[in-house]
């Protein structure tokens, strides 16, 4: 088998997702039940006798055991070329060109070449298949049929029109699992690799413009306890009720609100010293407060916050984490200094 890997991955990342392609393969060409449990409840996908695309899981296994059904015996995967993509850390995809040989006297399949485009998504501690598309060029199938065998011939003509249809089905899939790989998945916001990114993208465009940019860090105050006393369900409303007002304050352009971690939030904002960003940071800091979310663990007995806030012009001869060491610098100033406050720092970076 031909194997080509475009771009170059990590040799961990390679064998990962060799390992997911070769199990699936396994899977389906032994007709093994266990592909059904592979699938994620986010599923989409496209049969290869079928132009619909399909978004529900159950439809999908519904499909499978059909598949399953009309050919029982294993079927013969000649593999003729495989690319792999490391899309993000909890996304990969694979592209395989293969011929079919079906247990039947039917050659027509071996002879043409089948495309199949997978992506796999971690979910929790599990790798689950978030999409798969098959194009078998070929005409579609009858009611009652996956494989398409009273009319096989048919479709040779629409395979470059149908291949086509299948590369655009797939970026406008890599599009939205980009999208999804930089959001958080409790609170709907930026997540840290998001975060990560915008922070090295506007400390290059800090230095081109020599212009200022600013970091606030926000920790919710002694959130074990809260969670401790709550429960986690009440703790994950709480963070949420936070993004959603820290959401709403983050209009201005550029400006980038995200969940760093845990119970901590940031905002980054370009273009903005400190003065200014001790105001936003201050007006966070009060309409936390007017949330007014219970928390009896802390002296004012509502949820609050610490913040701390730092701003510079970024440097080349500085990495985008010394903004953050300043930020969380003052921010665990704000907490010895009993929490529920913010502080401020600067830096004056040389060339």
């Amino acid at each position: 088998m031909f194997s080509r890997i475009d771009p170059p991955l990590r040799p961990e990342r390679e064998r990962l997702i060799q390992s997911l392609f070769e199990d699936y393969i396994e899977m389906y060409a032994s007709r093994d039940e266990r592909l059904t449990t592979r699938f994620s409840t986010n599923f989409s996908g496209y049969a290869g006798s079928s132009d619909i695309l399909v978004t529900d899981r159950d439809e999908w296994i519904r499909i499978t055991r059909l598949d399953f059904a009309q050919v029982p015996e294993r079927i013969r995967i000649e593999m003729l070329n495989l690319s792999l993509q490391d899309l993000a850390d909890d996304v990969v995809a694979m592209t395989a060109f293969f011929h079919i040989h079906l247990p039947i006297p039917e050659h027509i399949l071996a002879r043409e070449t089948a495309r199949l485009v997978l992506i796999f998504r971690l979910e929790g501690d599990d790798w689950m298949i978030a999409h798969s598309g098959i194009s078998v060029p070929f005409g579609l199938a009858g009611d009652g049929e996956i494989y398409p065998m009273a009319n096989l011939r048919e479709r040779n003509r629409e395979l470059e029109a149908l291949v086509e249809q299948r590369t655009c089905a797939l970026e406008d899939a890599n599009r939205k699992l980009e999208a999804l790989s930089n959001t958080d998945g409790l609170t709907g916001i930026a997540n840290r690799r998001s975060f990560d990114q915008a922070l090295a993208r506007e400390w290059d465009r800090g230095q081109r413009a020599g212009t200022l940019l600013a970091l606030i860090m926000l920790d919710v105050d002694l959130f074990k306890h809260f969670n401790d006393q709550y429960g986690h369900l009440a703790g994950d409303a709480c963070l949420q009720a936070i993004a959603r007002l820290l959401a709403q304050s983050g209009r201005r352009a550029g400006e980038l609100v995200a969940r760093y971690g845990g119970e901590e939030f940031v905002v980054l904002l370009p273009d903005t010293g400190l003065d200014d960003a001790g105001s936003i940071a201050y007006r966070i800091l009060e309409e936390i407060r007017a949330l007014a979310l219970p928390h009896t663990g802390v002296p004012a007995g509502i949820v609050t916050v610490s913040l701390g806030v730092a701003s510079l012009t970024p440097s080349r001869n500085y990495q985008p984490e010394y903004l953050v060491e300043h930020a969380d610098r003052a921010l665990y100033r704000a907490k010895q200094a009993g929490r529920n406050r913010m502080d401020s720092a600067s830096a004056a970076l040389t060339d």
